[in-house]
């Protein structure tokens, strides 16, 4: 990781096409500005882990409901064989 020291009003480029830049510091927080193309996606980190989160979730109930699912479909297809 690259860390680096700025003071507000500078920035940083990235990429050839994106510029991050320090808009103000107070206390311990900083505003950061950043100047990107449309098509380049920037979310905050903890959006992201959540969304990750919620995506594992619902594979993970999605896997679980398609084994209910079969069981039911092939003790459907059983007793329509039995009859």
């Amino acid at each position: 990781m690259l860390v680096l020291s700025r003071k507000p009003g500078q920035a940083l480029l990235v990429g050839g096409e994106i510029v991050v830049k320090v808009v103000e510091i107070r206390g311990q927080q900083v505003r950061i500005g950043i100047d990107a193309p449309d098509s380049v996606a920037i979310v905050r980190q903890e959006l992201h882990d959540q969304v990750e989160d919620a995506n594992r979730a619902a594979a993970s109930r999605g896997s679980k409901n398609a084994s209910r699912l079969a069981s039911r479909m092939r003790r459907d297809e059983r007793k329509e064989n039995q009859e």
